[in-house]
């Protein structure tokens, strides 16, 4: 099967954002004995994500966008993170493993919106910065090869928390 092609960072990011979200409305329908696999490859795909926008496009965009912008994503991040470590931790027979799923969804949900919205989303004041996101692609799609084969090959690691001080 053919590999996908993008325009740019953002057209990558955006099918990211619409496959995650089929996979939010999935689970949302699937039957309880077919829901954790669904909600690993949930996990799996945000991790993935995450790692793309934290290493390379968010570092692009520092200085060149809102601050605030830039940094509520981050921590939009690291709240979709400790979930993602507690779901990916549990099972679908714990009492509140549907609604981790569930209110993960509905943050990366809000994520999503705060990221696409037109004039003022993250998206938006990229390209109005002028930033190389040919350039961005190339090396989003690099890495997303790699993370690929590595989630395939051994796994994931937990989703690291960069800016959340979490308790002990």
């Amino acid at each position: 099967m053919a590999s996908p092609t993008f325009t740019d960072a953002i057209a990558l990011l955006k099918a990211d954002h619409r496959k995650v979200e089929d996979l939010f409305d999935q689970f949302e329908e699937a039957r309880p004995g077919s829901r954790q696999k669904i909600a690993e490859q949930i996990c799996a795909e945000l991790k993935i994500h995450t790692m793309l926008e934290e290493e390379i496009f968010y570092p692009a965009l520092q200085g060149k966008i809102e601050e605030e912008t830039w940094t509520e994503a981050f921590v939009e991040h690291d709240g979709a993170k400790v979930l993602i470590n507690d779901i990916v931790a549990g099972s679908p027979d714990d009492t509140f493993y549907a609604a981790k799923v569930k209110v993960l969804g509905e943050e990366i949900r809000h994520h999503v919106q705060e990221e696409e919205r037109r004039q003022e989303g993250m998206f938006a004041q990229a390209r109005a910065a002028g930033v190389d996101l040919v350039e961005l692609r190339d090396r989003m799609l690099a890495r997303k090869a790699e993370l690929t084969r590595q989630a395939r090959d051994s796994g994931l690691p937990p989703a690291e928390v960069r800016v959340l001080q979490l308790a002990p």
